[in-house]
Protein backbone atom coordinates (compact mmCIF):
# COMPACT_ATOMS: atom_id res chain seq x y z
CA UNK A 1 0.00 0.00 0.00
CA UNK A 2 1.44 3.09 -1.23
CA UNK A 3 2.25 5.59 1.55
CA UNK A 4 0.30 9.19 1.38
CA UNK A 5 2.64 12.35 1.58
CA UNK A 6 1.33 15.18 2.76
CA UNK A 7 0.56 18.24 0.36
CA UNK A 8 3.14 20.94 -0.55
CA UNK A 9 2.62 24.27 1.00
CA UNK A 10 1.81 26.59 -2.21
CA UNK A 11 3.54 29.35 -3.15
CA UNK A 12 1.39 32.28 -2.31
CA UNK A 13 3.31 35.47 -1.52
CA UNK A 14 1.73 37.83 0.90
CA UNK A 15 2.38 40.52 -1.38
CA UNK A 16 -0.37 39.14 -3.57
CA UNK A 17 -3.56 39.42 -0.91
CA UNK A 18 -1.83 42.83 -0.23
CA UNK A 19 -2.34 44.29 -3.37
CA UNK A 20 -5.86 43.11 -4.00
CA UNK A 21 -7.65 46.66 -2.03
CA UNK A 22 -4.68 48.46 -2.11
CA UNK A 23 -5.33 52.32 -2.15
CA UNK A 24 -3.31 55.62 -2.82
CA UNK A 25 -3.43 56.82 1.14
CA UNK A 26 -1.82 53.01 1.70
CA UNK A 27 1.18 53.52 -0.70
CA UNK A 28 2.03 56.69 0.76
CA UNK A 29 2.42 54.88 4.08
CA UNK A 30 4.28 52.44 2.61
CA UNK A 31 6.72 54.92 0.70
CA UNK A 32 7.29 56.72 3.64
CA UNK A 33 7.60 53.91 6.33
CA UNK A 34 9.81 52.04 3.57
CA UNK A 35 12.50 55.47 2.81
CA UNK A 36 12.96 55.78 6.78
CA UNK A 37 13.75 51.29 7.12
CA UNK A 38 16.00 52.00 4.03
CA UNK A 39 17.83 54.76 6.35
CA UNK A 40 17.99 52.97 8.99
CA UNK A 41 19.59 49.71 6.99
CA UNK A 42 22.28 51.92 5.40
CA UNK A 43 24.58 51.85 8.76
CA UNK A 44 23.81 48.55 10.06
CA UNK A 45 24.16 46.81 7.22
CA UNK A 46 27.82 48.23 6.70
CA UNK A 47 28.32 47.29 10.41
CA UNK A 48 27.34 43.81 9.72
CA UNK A 49 29.08 42.66 7.26
CA UNK A 50 32.56 44.23 8.54
CA UNK A 51 31.86 42.63 11.72
CA UNK A 52 31.57 39.44 10.17
CA UNK A 53 35.14 39.61 8.42
CA UNK A 54 33.51 41.01 5.31
CA UNK A 55 33.53 43.51 3.28
CA UNK A 56 30.31 46.75 3.88
CA UNK A 57 29.46 46.41 0.36
CA UNK A 58 28.57 42.64 1.47
CA UNK A 59 26.21 43.47 3.95
CA UNK A 60 24.81 46.77 1.98
CA UNK A 61 23.68 44.68 -1.49
CA UNK A 62 22.33 41.78 0.66
CA UNK A 63 20.08 44.51 2.49
CA UNK A 64 19.36 45.30 -0.71
CA UNK A 65 18.58 42.34 -2.71
CA UNK A 66 17.89 39.96 0.04
CA UNK A 67 15.40 42.64 1.36
CA UNK A 68 13.61 43.07 -1.70
CA UNK A 69 13.41 39.71 -2.63
CA UNK A 70 11.85 38.29 0.98
CA UNK A 71 9.25 41.39 0.61
CA UNK A 72 8.14 40.70 -2.36
CA UNK A 73 7.86 36.33 -1.79
CA UNK A 74 7.59 36.15 1.82
CA UNK A 75 4.53 35.11 3.69
CA UNK A 76 4.65 38.38 6.51
CA UNK A 77 2.92 42.32 5.14
CA UNK A 78 5.74 44.47 7.39
CA UNK A 79 8.75 42.27 7.96
CA UNK A 80 12.17 43.30 6.74
CA UNK A 81 14.64 41.34 5.92
CA UNK A 82 18.56 41.63 5.19
CA UNK A 83 22.01 40.96 7.15
CA UNK A 84 20.88 40.50 10.91
CA UNK A 85 23.50 41.11 14.17
CA UNK A 86 22.65 37.12 15.18
CA UNK A 87 25.02 36.66 12.04
CA UNK A 88 27.73 37.89 12.73
CA UNK A 89 29.22 35.74 14.70
CA UNK A 90 28.57 32.67 13.07
CA UNK A 91 29.75 34.30 9.62
CA UNK A 92 32.66 35.45 11.47
CA UNK A 93 33.47 31.97 12.50
CA UNK A 94 32.72 30.10 8.87
CA UNK A 95 34.89 32.66 7.09
CA UNK A 96 37.71 32.19 9.19
CA UNK A 97 37.94 28.48 8.86
CA UNK A 98 36.45 28.08 5.04
CA UNK A 99 36.93 31.07 3.66
CA UNK A 100 34.52 33.65 2.22
CA UNK A 101 34.11 32.01 -1.09
CA UNK A 102 32.95 28.63 0.80
CA UNK A 103 30.81 30.40 2.96
CA UNK A 104 28.99 31.85 -0.21
CA UNK A 105 28.53 28.28 -1.01
CA UNK A 106 27.06 27.49 2.64
CA UNK A 107 24.64 30.52 2.52
CA UNK A 108 23.03 29.48 -1.21
CA UNK A 109 23.03 25.69 0.32
CA UNK A 110 21.14 26.92 3.21
CA UNK A 111 19.08 28.80 1.15
CA UNK A 112 17.64 25.88 -0.50
CA UNK A 113 17.37 24.30 2.49
CA UNK A 114 15.12 27.21 3.96
CA UNK A 115 12.95 26.31 1.03
CA UNK A 116 12.74 23.33 1.34
CA UNK A 117 11.62 23.62 5.81
CA UNK A 118 8.70 25.49 3.88
CA UNK A 119 7.85 23.44 0.67
CA UNK A 120 7.38 21.06 3.12
CA UNK A 121 4.79 22.70 5.68
CA UNK A 122 8.34 22.53 8.36
CA UNK A 123 7.74 26.10 9.38
CA UNK A 124 5.91 25.48 13.10
CA UNK A 125 9.01 22.88 13.78
CA UNK A 126 10.55 26.19 15.12
CA UNK A 127 8.15 27.27 17.17
CA UNK A 128 9.08 23.69 19.26
CA UNK A 129 12.57 25.45 20.51
CA UNK A 130 11.68 26.28 24.01
CA UNK A 131 11.82 30.26 24.81
CA UNK A 132 14.82 29.69 27.39
CA UNK A 133 17.29 28.01 24.62
CA UNK A 134 16.59 31.03 22.22
CA UNK A 135 17.35 33.50 25.06
CA UNK A 136 20.13 31.84 26.09
CA UNK A 137 21.64 31.85 22.61
CA UNK A 138 20.58 35.52 21.78
CA UNK A 139 22.03 36.96 24.74
CA UNK A 140 25.73 34.83 24.23
CA UNK A 141 25.45 36.35 20.64
CA UNK A 142 24.94 39.68 22.15
CA UNK A 143 27.95 39.25 24.05
CA UNK A 144 29.77 37.93 21.21
CA UNK A 145 29.30 41.10 18.93
CA UNK A 146 30.19 43.27 21.96
CA UNK A 147 33.16 41.63 22.11
CA UNK A 148 33.76 41.46 18.34
CA UNK A 149 33.68 45.44 18.48
CA UNK A 150 35.98 46.24 20.70
CA UNK A 151 39.24 46.27 18.43
CA UNK A 152 37.52 49.02 15.97
CA UNK A 153 35.96 50.76 19.71
CA UNK A 154 39.81 50.68 21.22
CA UNK A 155 40.97 51.74 17.67
CA UNK A 156 43.78 48.39 18.55
CA UNK A 157 46.27 47.96 16.13
CA UNK A 158 44.97 44.29 14.97
CA UNK A 159 45.46 42.75 11.92
CA UNK A 160 42.78 40.20 12.33
CA UNK A 161 40.85 38.94 15.06
CA UNK A 162 40.57 35.30 15.67
CA UNK A 163 36.97 33.55 15.95
CA UNK A 164 36.59 32.17 19.43
CA UNK A 165 36.06 33.87 22.75
CA UNK A 166 39.20 33.27 24.78
CA UNK A 167 41.55 34.18 21.61
CA UNK A 168 39.73 37.28 20.99
CA UNK A 169 40.36 38.34 24.85
CA UNK A 170 43.80 37.36 24.49
CA UNK A 171 44.59 39.24 21.16
CA UNK A 172 42.76 42.24 23.02
CA UNK A 173 44.86 42.00 25.91
CA UNK A 174 48.12 41.95 24.07
CA UNK A 175 47.20 45.11 21.88
CA UNK A 176 46.35 47.47 24.25
CA UNK A 177 49.32 49.64 24.23
CA UNK A 178 47.93 50.73 20.66
CA UNK A 179 44.85 52.31 22.39
CA UNK A 180 43.25 54.95 20.18
CA UNK A 181 41.73 57.29 22.25
CA UNK A 182 40.04 59.45 19.25
CA UNK A 183 38.53 56.44 17.99
CA UNK A 184 37.34 55.43 21.53
CA UNK A 185 36.08 58.94 22.20
CA UNK A 186 33.95 58.75 18.62
CA UNK A 187 32.67 55.18 19.85
CA UNK A 188 31.51 56.57 23.21
CA UNK A 189 30.16 60.00 21.66
CA UNK A 190 28.22 57.23 19.27
CA UNK A 191 27.14 55.21 22.14
CA UNK A 192 25.78 57.96 24.39
CA UNK A 193 24.26 59.96 21.05
CA UNK A 194 21.87 56.58 20.35
CA UNK A 195 20.75 56.71 23.92
CA UNK A 196 19.84 60.02 24.30
CA UNK A 197 18.66 61.10 20.86
CA UNK A 198 14.61 58.67 20.95
CA UNK A 199 14.53 60.16 24.56
CA UNK A 200 15.65 63.84 23.51
CA UNK A 201 12.58 63.48 20.78
CA UNK A 202 9.87 61.45 22.88
CA UNK A 203 6.89 62.37 23.15
CA UNK A 204 6.63 63.49 26.93
CA UNK A 205 10.43 65.08 26.47
CA UNK A 206 10.21 68.35 28.09
CA UNK A 207 13.08 68.90 25.30
CA UNK A 208 10.36 68.45 22.48
CA UNK A 209 8.17 70.47 24.06
CA UNK A 210 10.27 73.52 24.20
CA UNK A 211 11.01 72.78 20.81
CA UNK A 212 7.51 73.03 19.16
CA UNK A 213 6.94 76.21 21.53
CA UNK A 214 9.22 77.91 18.99
CA UNK A 215 7.62 78.11 15.02
CA UNK A 216 11.12 78.98 13.38
CA UNK A 217 12.78 76.15 13.91
CA UNK A 218 10.47 73.63 11.56
CA UNK A 219 13.82 72.44 10.40
CA UNK A 220 14.89 71.31 14.08
CA UNK A 221 11.86 69.34 14.33
CA UNK A 222 12.19 67.46 10.99
CA UNK A 223 15.41 66.33 12.39
CA UNK A 224 13.14 64.06 14.82
CA UNK A 225 12.10 61.88 12.33
CA UNK A 226 15.53 60.74 11.50
CA UNK A 227 17.12 57.55 12.96
CA UNK A 228 19.74 57.78 15.62
CA UNK A 229 22.00 55.54 13.79
CA UNK A 230 22.21 57.84 10.36
CA UNK A 231 22.30 60.93 13.12
CA UNK A 232 25.54 59.49 14.55
CA UNK A 233 26.63 57.96 11.43
CA UNK A 234 26.62 62.08 9.55
CA UNK A 235 27.75 64.03 12.28
CA UNK A 236 30.50 62.24 14.16
CA UNK A 237 32.06 61.19 10.32
CA UNK A 238 31.79 64.59 9.55
CA UNK A 239 33.36 65.28 12.73
CA UNK A 240 36.28 63.26 12.18
CA UNK A 241 36.69 64.35 8.97
CA UNK A 242 36.67 68.13 9.45
CA UNK A 243 39.10 67.56 12.33
CA UNK A 244 41.36 64.90 10.57
CA UNK A 245 41.50 62.60 13.78
CA UNK A 246 43.67 60.03 13.55
CA UNK A 247 41.50 56.88 12.98
CA UNK A 248 40.60 54.00 10.53
CA UNK A 249 37.74 54.38 8.47
CA UNK A 250 35.90 52.42 5.64
CA UNK A 251 38.32 54.03 2.91
CA UNK A 252 41.74 52.95 5.22
CA UNK A 253 40.81 49.69 5.42
CA UNK A 254 38.67 48.50 2.64
CA UNK A 255 39.38 51.23 -0.17
CA UNK A 256 35.67 52.49 0.04
CA UNK A 257 32.99 51.01 -1.74
CA UNK A 258 32.22 50.47 -5.44
CA UNK A 259 29.72 52.34 -6.48
CA UNK A 260 28.16 50.48 -9.07
CA UNK A 261 25.99 47.14 -9.09
CA UNK A 262 27.39 43.74 -8.03
CA UNK A 263 28.26 41.49 -11.15
CA UNK A 264 26.83 38.14 -11.06
CA UNK A 265 29.38 35.15 -10.62
CA UNK A 266 29.47 31.59 -9.35
CA UNK A 267 31.27 30.21 -6.49
CA UNK A 268 33.70 27.76 -6.99
CA UNK A 269 30.87 24.70 -6.73
CA UNK A 270 31.74 21.34 -6.07
CA UNK A 271 29.98 18.59 -3.98
CA UNK A 272 33.04 17.73 -2.12
CA UNK A 273 33.08 21.33 -0.61
CA UNK A 274 29.14 20.96 -0.17
CA UNK A 275 29.85 17.60 1.99
CA UNK A 276 32.54 19.88 4.07
CA UNK A 277 30.56 22.57 4.78
CA UNK A 278 27.27 20.14 5.86
CA UNK A 279 27.80 21.78 9.83
CA UNK A 280 27.68 25.62 8.53
CA UNK A 281 25.14 24.96 6.45
CA UNK A 282 22.66 23.69 8.82
CA UNK A 283 23.92 26.43 11.09
CA UNK A 284 23.25 29.41 8.60
CA UNK A 285 19.29 27.36 7.99
CA UNK A 286 18.57 26.57 11.29
CA UNK A 287 19.53 30.34 12.75
CA UNK A 288 17.69 31.82 9.58
CA UNK A 289 14.78 30.27 10.13
CA UNK A 290 14.85 30.86 14.05
CA UNK A 291 15.61 34.50 13.64
CA UNK A 292 12.73 34.92 10.41
CA UNK A 293 10.22 33.31 12.13
CA UNK A 294 10.74 34.83 15.67
CA UNK A 295 10.62 38.21 14.17
CA UNK A 296 7.64 37.75 12.08
CA UNK A 297 5.89 36.35 15.04
CA UNK A 298 6.71 39.87 16.97
CA UNK A 299 5.62 41.54 13.56
CA UNK A 300 2.08 39.76 14.38
CA UNK A 301 1.81 40.91 17.70
CA UNK A 302 3.17 44.83 17.11
CA UNK A 303 1.18 45.22 14.15
CA UNK A 304 -2.32 44.82 12.75
CA UNK A 305 -1.56 43.07 9.45
CA UNK A 306 -2.86 39.44 8.79
CA UNK A 307 -0.68 36.65 10.87
CA UNK A 308 2.42 35.27 8.74
CA UNK A 309 2.47 32.03 6.97
CA UNK A 310 5.60 30.29 8.43
CA UNK A 311 5.78 28.15 5.38
CA UNK A 312 5.59 30.79 2.78
CA UNK A 313 8.25 33.00 4.68
CA UNK A 314 10.85 30.74 5.02
CA UNK A 315 10.65 29.45 0.82
CA UNK A 316 10.87 33.75 0.73
CA UNK A 317 14.31 33.22 3.02
CA UNK A 318 15.42 30.43 0.76
CA UNK A 319 15.18 31.95 -2.18
CA UNK A 320 16.89 35.28 -1.01
CA UNK A 321 19.45 33.05 0.80
CA UNK A 322 20.38 31.13 -2.80
CA UNK A 323 20.38 34.23 -4.56
CA UNK A 324 22.82 36.86 -2.63
CA UNK A 325 25.69 34.49 -2.84
CA UNK A 326 26.02 35.10 -6.41
CA UNK A 327 26.67 38.65 -5.88
CA UNK A 328 28.79 38.42 -2.91
CA UNK A 329 26.11 39.04 -0.24
CA UNK A 330 26.12 37.56 3.10
CA UNK A 331 23.00 35.49 5.19
CA UNK A 332 20.07 37.33 5.86
CA UNK A 333 17.06 36.71 7.61
CA UNK A 334 14.07 38.85 9.32
CA UNK A 335 15.24 41.54 11.55
CA UNK A 336 13.38 42.73 14.20
CA UNK A 337 15.00 45.95 14.86
CA UNK A 338 13.84 46.93 11.55
CA UNK A 339 10.84 45.38 11.24
CA UNK A 340 9.49 47.09 14.49
CA UNK A 341 10.83 50.48 12.58
CA UNK A 342 8.40 49.82 9.62
CA UNK A 343 5.59 48.89 11.41
CA UNK A 344 6.12 52.14 13.81
CA UNK A 345 6.56 54.30 10.72
CA UNK A 346 3.14 53.08 9.31
CA UNK A 347 3.72 50.22 7.01
CA UNK A 348 0.61 48.08 5.70
CA UNK A 349 1.92 45.98 3.16
CA UNK A 350 5.32 44.26 1.68
CA UNK A 351 5.50 47.26 -0.54
CA UNK A 352 7.08 49.45 2.41
CA UNK A 353 9.76 46.43 2.24
CA UNK A 354 10.62 47.07 -1.22
CA UNK A 355 10.82 49.93 -0.91
CA UNK A 356 13.41 50.10 1.67
CA UNK A 357 15.46 47.93 -0.56
CA UNK A 358 15.33 50.64 -3.25
CA UNK A 359 15.92 53.53 -1.08
CA UNK A 360 19.18 51.44 0.12
CA UNK A 361 20.27 50.60 -3.52
CA UNK A 362 19.49 54.20 -4.38
CA UNK A 363 21.50 55.60 -1.60
CA UNK A 364 24.46 53.32 -2.16
CA UNK A 365 24.60 54.31 -6.37
CA UNK A 366 24.65 57.80 -5.87
CA UNK A 367 26.59 58.40 -2.41
CA UNK A 368 28.73 55.29 -1.98
CA UNK A 369 31.93 57.56 -1.89
CA UNK A 370 31.28 59.28 0.90
CA UNK A 371 30.98 55.91 2.82
CA UNK A 372 34.89 56.34 2.77
CA UNK A 373 34.80 58.75 5.40
CA UNK A 374 32.89 56.76 8.23
CA UNK A 375 35.11 55.69 10.88
CA UNK A 376 35.18 52.10 11.44
CA UNK A 377 34.82 53.29 15.54
CA UNK A 378 31.51 55.08 14.86
CA UNK A 379 30.37 51.44 13.38
CA UNK A 380 31.38 49.91 16.18
CA UNK A 381 29.64 52.37 18.64
CA UNK A 382 26.22 51.39 16.58
CA UNK A 383 26.78 47.59 16.94
CA UNK A 384 27.40 48.00 20.84
CA UNK A 385 24.23 49.54 21.06
CA UNK A 386 22.31 46.86 18.75
CA UNK A 387 24.10 44.01 20.70
CA UNK A 388 22.94 46.03 24.06
CA UNK A 389 19.24 46.21 22.74
CA UNK A 390 19.29 42.55 20.94
CA UNK A 391 19.87 40.91 24.58
CA UNK A 392 16.98 40.09 26.90
CA UNK A 393 19.28 40.82 29.96
CA UNK A 394 16.11 41.31 32.16
CA UNK A 395 15.88 37.65 32.25
CA UNK A 396 18.35 36.95 33.65
CA UNK A 397 17.04 38.83 37.10
CA UNK A 398 13.87 36.66 36.48
CA UNK A 399 15.88 33.41 36.79
CA UNK A 400 14.58 32.86 40.14
CA UNK A 401 10.86 33.03 39.43
CA UNK A 402 11.38 29.75 37.03
CA UNK A 403 12.16 26.58 37.61
CA UNK A 404 15.44 24.88 37.95
CA UNK A 405 14.97 23.33 34.35
CA UNK A 406 14.31 26.46 32.57
CA UNK A 407 17.11 27.88 34.32
CA UNK A 408 19.93 25.07 33.31
CA UNK A 409 18.85 25.40 29.44
CA UNK A 410 19.22 28.99 29.66
CA UNK A 411 22.14 29.52 31.60
CA UNK A 412 24.08 26.51 29.99
CA UNK A 413 23.20 27.68 26.60
CA UNK A 414 24.22 31.21 26.79
CA UNK A 415 27.74 29.82 28.39
CA UNK A 416 28.01 27.00 25.76
CA UNK A 417 27.21 29.86 23.10
CA UNK A 418 30.08 32.24 23.86
CA UNK A 419 32.83 29.86 25.29
CA UNK A 420 32.04 27.24 21.76
CA UNK A 421 29.50 28.22 19.66
CA UNK A 422 25.78 28.41 18.31
CA UNK A 423 25.71 25.56 16.76
CA UNK A 424 26.66 23.37 19.48
CA UNK A 425 24.64 25.67 21.95
CA UNK A 426 21.54 25.06 20.40
CA UNK A 427 22.27 21.51 20.25
CA UNK A 428 23.08 20.78 24.07
CA UNK A 429 19.95 23.73 24.79
CA UNK A 430 17.84 21.22 22.97
CA UNK A 431 18.86 17.66 24.15
CA UNK A 432 18.42 19.33 27.58
CA UNK A 433 15.22 20.01 26.58
CA UNK A 434 14.15 16.93 25.75
CA UNK A 435 16.21 15.24 28.61
CA UNK A 436 14.26 17.62 31.35
CA UNK A 437 10.70 17.30 29.45
CA UNK A 438 11.37 13.44 29.92
CA UNK A 439 12.22 14.06 33.47
CA UNK A 440 9.64 16.14 34.46
CA UNK A 441 6.59 13.84 32.51
CA UNK A 442 7.91 10.76 34.09
CA UNK A 443 7.64 12.59 37.42
CA UNK A 444 4.15 12.65 36.84
CA UNK A 445 2.78 9.51 36.13
CA UNK A 446 1.66 7.87 39.06
CA UNK A 447 0.16 4.38 39.93
CA UNK A 448 -1.52 4.35 43.35
CA UNK A 449 -2.89 1.72 44.69
CA UNK A 450 -6.84 2.51 45.34
CA UNK A 451 -8.07 -1.00 46.67
CA UNK A 452 -6.90 -4.29 48.46
CA UNK A 453 -8.76 -7.47 48.31
CA UNK A 454 -8.55 -10.56 48.99
CA UNK A 455 -7.68 -11.73 45.64
CA UNK A 456 -7.25 -8.81 43.83
CA UNK A 457 -5.25 -5.09 44.31
CA UNK A 458 -6.77 -2.35 42.23
CA UNK A 459 -4.32 0.57 40.59
CA UNK A 460 -5.77 3.74 38.89
CA UNK A 461 -2.39 4.91 36.43
CA UNK A 462 -2.36 8.72 35.82
CA UNK A 463 -0.22 10.56 33.19
CA UNK A 464 1.48 9.21 30.29
CA UNK A 465 3.34 5.85 30.43
CA UNK A 466 6.46 6.06 28.13
CA UNK A 467 9.82 5.06 28.50
CA UNK A 468 10.89 7.74 31.16
CA UNK A 469 8.27 6.33 33.49
CA UNK A 470 8.24 2.58 33.39
CA UNK A 471 10.11 2.25 35.87
CA UNK A 472 7.25 3.02 38.30
CA UNK A 473 5.77 -0.26 37.40
CA UNK A 474 8.26 -2.25 38.92
CA UNK A 475 6.83 -1.76 42.75
CA UNK A 476 3.24 -3.27 41.10
CA UNK A 477 5.67 -6.10 40.61
CA UNK A 478 7.05 -6.54 43.68
CA UNK A 479 3.65 -5.98 45.38
CA UNK A 480 2.15 -8.94 43.27
CA UNK A 481 5.16 -11.19 44.11
CA UNK A 482 4.84 -10.46 47.96
CA UNK A 483 0.80 -11.30 47.94
CA UNK A 484 -1.00 -14.32 48.18
CA UNK A 485 -0.63 -16.70 44.82
CA UNK A 486 -3.29 -16.03 42.81
CA UNK A 487 -3.84 -12.47 43.52
CA UNK A 488 -5.53 -10.69 40.47
CA UNK A 489 -3.91 -6.92 39.39
CA UNK A 490 -7.05 -4.78 38.01
CA UNK A 491 -5.52 -1.66 36.44
CA UNK A 492 -7.70 1.55 36.18
CA UNK A 493 -6.77 3.90 33.26
CA UNK A 494 -9.00 6.36 33.34
CA UNK A 495 -6.43 8.83 34.19
CA UNK A 496 -3.86 7.29 31.57
CA UNK A 497 -3.18 10.01 28.60
CA UNK A 498 -1.23 8.01 26.49
CA UNK A 499 0.81 4.98 26.49
CA UNK A 500 3.96 4.08 24.21
CA UNK A 501 5.70 0.59 23.19
CA UNK A 502 7.83 0.59 25.75
CA UNK A 503 5.26 1.46 28.53
CA UNK A 504 3.47 -1.67 26.49
CA UNK A 505 6.38 -4.25 27.42
CA UNK A 506 6.02 -2.71 30.77
CA UNK A 507 2.56 -4.28 31.23
CA UNK A 508 3.25 -7.24 29.84
CA UNK A 509 6.16 -7.63 32.02
CA UNK A 510 3.53 -7.29 34.56
CA UNK A 511 1.05 -9.76 33.04
CA UNK A 512 3.70 -12.55 32.69
CA UNK A 513 4.86 -12.09 36.16
CA UNK A 514 0.91 -12.53 37.10
CA UNK A 515 0.60 -15.59 34.67
CA UNK A 516 3.90 -17.51 36.76
CA UNK A 517 1.87 -16.65 40.40
CA UNK A 518 -1.81 -18.47 38.21
CA UNK A 519 -3.12 -14.80 38.40
CA UNK A 520 -4.45 -12.60 35.32
CA UNK A 521 -4.51 -8.67 34.38
CA UNK A 522 -7.21 -6.38 33.50
CA UNK A 523 -7.93 -2.66 32.68
CA UNK A 524 -10.44 -0.82 32.69
CA UNK A 525 -11.38 3.03 31.37
CA UNK A 526 -8.69 2.94 28.57
CA UNK A 527 -8.71 5.89 26.17
CA UNK A 528 -8.43 5.50 22.44
CA UNK A 529 -4.80 6.18 21.83
CA UNK A 530 -3.95 3.64 24.94
CA UNK A 531 -6.68 0.99 23.07
CA UNK A 532 -5.85 1.43 20.20
CA UNK A 533 -1.90 0.43 20.85
CA UNK A 534 -2.97 -2.17 23.14
CA UNK A 535 -5.37 -3.76 20.34
CA UNK A 536 -2.51 -3.43 17.42
CA UNK A 537 -0.54 -5.18 19.72
CA UNK A 538 -2.45 -8.22 20.22
CA UNK A 539 -2.28 -7.44 24.36
CA UNK A 540 -5.38 -7.04 23.85
CA UNK A 541 -6.55 -10.58 23.19
CA UNK A 542 -3.91 -11.29 26.50
CA UNK A 543 -5.68 -9.86 29.08
CA UNK A 544 -8.73 -10.61 31.22
CA UNK A 545 -10.32 -7.47 30.75
CA UNK A 546 -9.86 -4.94 28.47
CA UNK A 547 -12.54 -1.85 27.99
Amino acid sequence: MAVKLPPLAPFRPRIVQDLRDYNKERLARDVGAGATVGIVALPLAMAFAIASGLKPEAGLWTAIIAGFLISALGGTSVQIGGPAGAFIVIVYGIVERYGVANLLIATASAGVLLFLLGLFRLGTLVRYVPVSVVIGFTNGIAVLIGLSQLRDWFGLDITKMPADFFSQIATISRHLDSFNPWAFGLGVICVIGLFIWPRLWAVDSQFRRQIEQIDTVSALKATSRLPAPVVALVTLSVAAWALSLPVETIGTRFGGIPQGVPSFELPDFSWETVRLLVTPTLTIAMLGAIESLLCARVADQLGDTPKHDPNQELMAQGVANAVVPFFGGMPATGTIARTVTNIRSGATSPIAGIVHALTLAAVVLLAAPLAQHIPLAVLAGVLLFVAWNMGEWKEFARLRQFSNHYRLMMVSTFLVTIVFDLTVAVELGLVLAVVLFVRRQSDLFRADLVARHEHQLTYRLYGSLFFGAVAKIDPIVAEVEAAPTGTHVMLDASQLVSLDTTGLDALEQLHKALEKRGAHLGMVGLHEQPMSLIRRSGFADRLHTCQ
